[in-house]
């Protein structure tokens, strides 16, 4: 199994980016994909999910600015992220949860976003 994102980088804050997460190994369409962030010096939080179905969630901090998407023939997830802050700037990770019994998880490497004030 491999989860391989990308895209991360550095922009300006205002700007935008795209993450990829192409994953492999896994049952993609069976799957639900969310992407996580990390801070320096704070806990990993929840950014956007969606299942299986095309239903997406975000968390409050990035609703409206975030978009997240998926390709079920390209077994990748898609994290489009617009109007960036600065608060914004984290290490991304993507993680898939299979829905077979019992559930499997797997996540990603990371891919660092810096957005600059």
């Amino acid at each position: 199994v491999q989860l391989q994102a990308s895209g991360g980088g550095s922009v300006p804050a205002g700007g935008s980016l795209g993450l990829s997460c192409r994953a492999s190994g896994i049952i993609f369409n069976h799957s639900t994909m969310k992407w996580y962030r990390q801070a320096p010096g704070k806990e990993r939080e929840l950014v956007a999910t969606i299942t299986s179905g095309g239903r997406a969630t975000y968390a409050n901090s990035v609703k409206a600015r975030f978009t997240i998407s998926r390709d079920n023939f390209q077994n990748t997830a898609f994290l489009q992220m617009n109007s960036l802050k600065s608060e914004d700037t984290a290490v991304y990770y993507c993680k898939a949860e299979q829905q077979t019994f019992p559930p499997s998880h797997y996540w990603g490497q990371g891919t660092l976003v810096t957005v600059s004030s």
